[in-house]
């Protein structure tokens, strides 16, 4: 954690004894010893003038004490600006005290910001975390009940809300601004509903001390060090990197919290628990049953809650410690957990064979649909067996069962991206492109995917909106996987025509009185219809342009063009080349 250093400071123009009224007068510096009114944290200003200083941003000669603004007007302002804008955004920040711990900290984002940045990424988390539990709201009342028990008694007010995920996976997450969610995975291991408080209280620590926050903050400076690099190295428009940093929210989910933060986690969350009237010797019950579940290394545990949550014997040590603190002897709440539970346990085995069906999708279809069926005669209700059903029939090359299985699957449960997403390509696979565009384009609505937006991209090429799918090939690009792959050649070759010099060069050689070009193809497909121009000068006299036809080109392949023209050996050759047009093979 960052803590609020009292003796280095960035200042504005501090001339002492006198008003500043023309701040550019004064220049921009740093002291090292004296105060000034706009205080920044010592570590992040060193942090912010050494990360200037590696992307080339600014340069203090030796022996300077400060970088003034002669200096700065010396320099490119290219260069320049990614260091004024990490300046700038260190410069609007403050030392806060944390409202959990009485600590100060750096503080980058305001509470409003957070409560938006949670707010934003609600939802598509939740999407992408299996979209909610449906078939017992009964048991989402009852969690929600005890979350806000807990969050009742906790250190900041902030408007949280509970969620249960319909995932098998044991996890359980905070999100700024106090939106937590558990997945049903993990209620199935509690037995008791102070082991839940102790569950929901380590979030609602999360966000109220602002964990999440400072893994954002962290981001923040994080990608205006990459915004620096990157013009620094390419000169090139910075907007996109900048942008890229109102997603830092939705990267935060998936970190590992620090040991301070599950320490002060465990800690205030106990007593949270003993406040809200719980017994806490249910945390440390809680944290044995997950070293022991660790240990067994159960699937699903390691990937889960323990990939930002790390078990440990330390933390059982730490909260049995704390027990002197909130004394156990609280509502243990067993009995009522478990009627709130029932239902969600004797479902278990269908559950199981869901997952069984999974797992059996790539490898046996006709097992695995042998398998759903069976998970479906235990609950029919859940939407999420239906969803499964439709997959294996897409495997099966079944799209008018799949597209059925889906309907069932979007009657039980409309809010699920992934019901529209295999619809959308069921119809695709049958030609209806346009239920199958409004499908895929509902599914990107909840949460976008390379998925949707590669399937809505080949849509709008089919339909000759060009320009509309080279935009979704190339949003659908930006993943590592064979779909990104696929995207990025889909995109690729509706740009070749678009900017045809990005792909295929022309170098001219001068040599024996002859000049000839060499034509290269640097991407993966053929291309063909390449038209060069050769624009040639001798000792300052223009020649006639030439133009030159190459019918195709394999990938990763060049050609050598004779340009027909001559010189005197002894001549001043000037030869410029331009690559007029091609266009990728189909």
């Amino acid at each position: 954690m960052l803590e609020c250093n009292r003796y280095s400071h960035i200042y504005f123009g501090c001339k002492r004894g006198r008003k500043i009224e023309n701040r550019a007068q004064y220049g921009i510096g740093m002291d090292m010893n004296r105060r000034s009114p706009l205080r920044i944290p010592g570590i992040i200003t060193l942090f912010a003038f050494e990360t200037a200083a590696r992307i080339g941003t600014l340069s203090r000669p030796a022996g300077k004490r400060r970088v003034s603004l002669s200096m700065l007007r010396s320099m490119d302002i290219r260069t320049m600006l990614p260091g004024i804008l990490l300046l700038g955004l260190l410069a609007m920040a403050g030392c806060a005290v944390n409202p959990v711990t009485g600590k100060k900290q750096l503080s980058l984002i305001s509470t409003r910001a957070e409560i938006a940045a949670g707010d934003r990424h609600y939802v598509p988390l939740q999407q992408a975390g299996g979209g909610l539990y449906t078939v017992d709201p009964a048991l989402t009342k009852y969690v929600e009940r005890v979350g806000q028990r807990v969050a009742a008694v906790s250190d900041r007010a902030l408007p949280y809300e509970f969620v249960v995920l319909n995932a098998t996976s044991p996890n359980a997450w905070a999100l700024p601004g106090g939106k937590i969610a558990i997945t049903r995975g993990l209620l199935v291991e509690l037995d008791n509903e102070a082991e839940l408080a102790a569950v929901l209280g380590h979030e609602v620590v999360h966000a109220a001390a602002k964990h999440s926050v400072q893994a954002m903050q962290r981001g923040i400076l994080g990608q205006l060090v990459m915004v620096g690099a990157a013009v620094a190295l390419q000169n090139s428009d910075y907007g996109n990197f900048v942008l890229g940093a109102g997603n830092i929210g939705l990267q935060a989910v998936g970190q590992k919290y620090s040991r301070d933060a599950e320490r002060e986690a465990d800690d205030y969350g106990m007593k949270y628990m003993h406040a809200a009237g719980y017994d806490t010797a249910a945390a440390v019950t809680l944290q044995e049953k997950f070293v022991a579940l660790a240990k067994g290394r159960r699937p699903g545990w390691l990937e889960g809650l323990f990939a930002s949550h790390p078990a440990s014997t330390e933390r059982v040590a730490n909260n049995r410690a704390a027990l002197a603190k909130f004394p156990a002897g609280g509502t243990l709440g067993r009995a009522a957990y478990e009627k709130r539970i029932a239902y969600l346990r004797a479902r278990k085995e269908a559950y199981k064979e869901a997952d069984r069906a999974r797992q059996l999708l790539r490898r046996s279809p006709d097992r695995a649909l042998r398998a759903i069926d069976g998970a479906i005669r235990q609950e029919p209700r859940e939407p999420l067996f239906r969803g499964i059903r439709g997959r294996i029939f897409m495997r099966q090359k079944r799209y008018q069962d799949a597209v059925r299985a889906y309907d069932a699957a979007i009657k039980r449960d409309a809010g699920y991206y992934g019901h529209y997403l295999g619809r959308g390509l069921a119809y695709q696979k049958l030609g209806r492109r346009t239920r199958a565009r409004n499908d895929l384009e509902r599914s990107n609505a909840l949460l976008r995917t390379a998925a949707a937006t590669y399937a809505l991209g080949r849509i709008a090429l089919a339909d000759g909106e060009r320009a509309h799918a080279k935009r979704l090939f190339g949003a659908a690009s930006n993943t590592r996987t064979e779909l990104g792959k696929l995207s990025r050649e889909a995109y690729v070759k509706l740009d070749v025509a678009d900017a045809p010099g990005r792909y295929v060069s022309a170098n001219a050689f001068v040599g024996k009185g002859r000049i000839v070009v060499k034509v290269t193809n640097s991407t993966r497909h053929e291309i063909r219809d390449i038209v060069v121009r050769i624009d040639a000068a001798v000792n300052g006299a223009k020649l006639r342009p030439r133009l030159r036809q190459i019918p195709r080109l394999r990938a990763n392949a060049f050609t050598v063009l004779r340009t027909g023209i001559r010189h005197q050996e002894k001549g001043k050759v000037d030869v410029r080349t331009h690559i007029l047009r091609a266009r990728a093979a189909p």
